[in-house]
């Protein structure tokens, strides 16, 4: 299987694309897309949209996991985020690439182990779980990786999910009788 992780940003998009083969997960590329603030929006969207077609049709991903949107900036600042998130689904889409969203607060707790972890810390992390010899070039990159192992993470957790104990216990009745058994004890 093979992960794109994006965290978009109009002045600087970070990728990072991982494979994971027979129980090894290793970086196959990662990069940052760079525009200049001089640009106008529709030529930096375009860059954004152009450079990760690009890594998409020459890596062919399974997946692209992408970070959502920050809402503690400025509204200003989300809309262009909104703009940036949008050409990169737009690339997905059009390849027919299934898309995952993950939360900043996620993605840092699936690697950290809290939602409060600093970019020093995830850049730490990435490196130790990917087992590079340097850290990625830039906070970008590493957030980038970081988004591609939280799907992968994520992925590999069961996708069962029980609204209350009634429900569990409606699909696991051999429960019962084992909770029943430790009473008895």
């Amino acid at each position: 299987m093979t992960i794109l992780g994006v965290d978009p940003g109009t002045l600087t998009t970070g990728y990072g694309l991982i494979e994971i083969s027979k129980g090894t997960t290793k970086v196959i590329k990662c990069d940052a897309i760079k525009n200049d603030s001089a640009d106008l929006m529709p030529q930096r969207l375009k860059r954004i949209f152009e450079t990760l077609s690009q890594v998409m049709d020459e890596f062919q991903p399974d997946i692209v996991a992408i970070e959502t949107a920050f809402y503690g900036k400025n509204a200003q600042s989300a809309l262009k985020l909104g703009h940036a998130r949008g050409v990169i689904m737009l690339a997905a889409i059009v390849r027919e690439i299934p898309t995952h969203e993950y939360s900043p607060r996620e993605i840092k707790k699936a690697l950290v182990g809290h939602g409060n972890a600093s970019k020093q810390q995830v850049q730490y992390m990435i490196t130790s779980i990917l087992k590079l010899k340097k850290f990625p070039q830039g906070f970008d990159t590493t957030d980038a990786l970081a988004v591609a192992i939280c799907h992968l993470q994520r992925s590999l957790q069961p996708t069962q999910k029980y609204t209350s104990w009634k429900s569990f216990l409606t699909e696991h009745p051999e429960k019962i009788s084992q909770l029943q058994q430790m009473r008895k004890r």
